[in-house]
């Protein structure tokens, strides 16, 4: 995989982009560059087809009616499903979380099948969550806590087949004490930031995933400073 270039799907940017999630596929792409990993983002809109040959996917945010046209075309065009099948790598946040699991319900009260790559059911919850998070997590998604911020009235809960991945230490998250769910190589997050700008960890753990191993090192100060800053503001209850 290193000698040859690694794909990357931004699913819908035009249905699921209202938190600028579609950061996250500049940070793998450079993250990638910056190794001399050769790396392109091809963006897939509503009414393209959707291809089942890429390396990574990548789904965001957006509103209960975006997050239902999301799916609806996602299952009318599976390639994501069959890439997934293959061994892919698919990475959802926040709706994009949503639209990867069992089924999710949207605040008209309409309940939505989902893509199932995920066990994970979503119902609305009494109040927004709006804030700084942090999650505390284990390997291999830690072992540092990861930051973001959260802005969802979903209450998700992870059955058999998915694990969350971690505990909420500042924030809502999935609304029962732990935050997002994983299975195999297909993860999702109510983390935006965007989410794998703010956590490199993470970042480097779908590209390993991808890669087929982990990638070199990066010395990155600037990104430290930025986790520290972040952390702070979350532990002193700011930003929200």
């Amino acid at each position: 995989m290193p000698d040859s270039r690694v794909t990357i799907g931004l699913v819908l940017p035009d249905v699921l982009g209202t938190y600028s999630d579609g950061g996250n596929a500049q940070v793998l792409q450079r993250r990638l560059q910056w190794r001399g990993i050769p790396a392109a983002v091809l963006d897939i809109r509503h009414g393209d087809a959707i291809p089942a040959t890429l390396d990574v996917y990548l789904l965001g945010g957006g509103e209960d009616d975006a997050q239902a046209l999301a799916v609806s075309h996602l299952r009318a065009h599976p390639g994501l499903q069959h890439a997934a099948a293959h061994g892919a790598v698919v990475f959802g946040v926040c709706a994009g979380f949503q639209v990867l699991g069992t089924n999710f319900t949207t605040s008209d009260r309409t309940t939505h099948t989902g893509l199932g790559l995920l066990n994970a059911t979503t119902t609305p919850g009494r109040r927004r969550a709006i804030g700084e998070i942090v999650v505390d997590v284990a390997p291999p998604v830690g072992p540092e806590p990861l930051t973001g911020f959260e802005n969802h009235l979903g209450r998700t809960r992870v059955g058999p087949g998915s694990r969350p991945l971690g505990k909420v230490h500042a924030g809502v998250g999935n609304g029962d004490g732990s935050e997002g769910a994983t299975t195999g190589r297909v993860l999702g997050t109510y983390l935006h930031g965007p989410v794998l700008a703010r956590n490199p960890a993470l970042a480097d753990l779908v590209l390993g995933w991808a890669l087929g191993g982990p990638p070199a090192a990066l010395d990155l100060p600037e990104v430290t400073t930025l986790r520290e800053e972040r952390l702070r503001a979350a532990k002193h209850g700011r930003g929200k």
